[in-house]
């Protein structure tokens, strides 16, 4: 019960965080596609398309966390945790849309400046804007960081705007080498450096959305690990069709069959036994939820080959 309160607790600090995260976001994105336009950058623009990402996303992860929040249901017997990880999935495609999107648009500027049709840039106010703007990232990300290693959805929200700092940092960048030297090419190349940037941590995202999705063991878990602590466990005589998988970030599931002592099988011993599998598991594993058949070696023979 410790653990289901925690969780509750940690959600709904997360979608506090993601609402105070959309204001500060949205609160300048307007501004700096204004900027972006009277300075005639593509780079700010491309950063103001990758906040407007971060803004959608953000929509996206706070209906995600709060759906997730609903309580299980006779047809969702798990809840509605895994609509984070559904959340994390559309900001992994998100980010891959504006990584395309700026790289065609700085290709083409590029293009049209090796065509002799050069496009001035307004150093100067494309450099005010993009201050402003990493100051409006960098209050975001303080924001969403304390949730960003707890729930996926969330860490695909702090992913995002991670990568719009990064490029708020590139576009400041680039207007020092305008208003420096005059050469408008460092604002293009510096989208081109947006979208290269963008492309690995989305795909990183992805990942670990897909192993979700998959079922695949947790990265930092170890079946081999778990089987030890079980056949630890006095009066274990062998475990197995062990699986582990989890239904969103830190919300991980496992179920096994184990072979016990003929004693270990009635009255209180039973349960007594059944109890310390489970606080076995929650307590080294982190594993919400744990399921044991308990057998006896003559049952164990009959059944099929086991899967792990």
């Amino acid at each position: 019960m410790g653990h289901s309160h925690g969780h509750s607790h940690g959600a709904s600090a997360n979608r506090t965080r993601l609402v105070i995260a959309i204001a500060i976001i949205g609160a300048f994105l307007v501004a700096q596609v204004v900027g972006g336009l009277l300075s005639g950058s593509l780079a700010l623009l491309a950063d103001a398309g990758h906040m407007a990402g971060d803004l959608v996303g953000l929509v996206i992860a706070l209906i995600a966390a709060v759906v997730a929040a609903r309580p299980a249901t006779d047809r969702q017997t798990y809840g509605f945790q895994r609509f984070e990880v559904f959340g994390a999935l559309v900001n992994g495609v998100i980010l891959l849309v504006v990584a395309a999107t700026v790289a065609v648009g700085a290709i083409g500027r590029l293009v049209g400046d090796a065509s002799g049709e050069p496009h001035e840039v307004e150093g100067g106010l494309m450099l005010v804007v993009a201050v402003l703007g990493l100051a409006a990232n960098i209050a975001a990300l303080l924001v969403l960081r304390g949730g960003a290693s707890a729930s996926i959805n969330v860490r695909g929200a702090y992913l995002e705007v991670l990568g719009d700092t990064i490029g708020s940092v590139l576009v400041i960048a680039a207007a020092g080498v305008v208003l420096a030297t005059g050469w408008d090419a460092a604002d293009p190349i510096a989208s081109l450096a947006i979208a290269a940037l963008i492309v690995p941590r989305a795909v990183l995202l992805l990942r670990d959305v897909m192993r979700v999705l998959s079922q695949a063991v947790p990265a930092e878990t170890s079946v081999a690990e778990i089987r030890t602590h079980i056949l630890g466990t006095p009066g274990v005589i062998d475990v197995h069709d062990v699986h582990v998988w989890a239904i969103t970030t830190g919300a991980h599931v496992f179920s096994a069959h184990v072979v016990a002592e003929p004693e270990e099988l009635v009255g209180e011993r039973r349960g007594c036994l059944l109890t310390q599998l489970g606080e076995c598991l929650e307590e080294h594993f982190d594993v919400a939820h744990s399921t044991f058949q308990l057998e006896s070696a003559e049952h164990a023979a009959h059944e099929h080959p086991s899967h792990a």
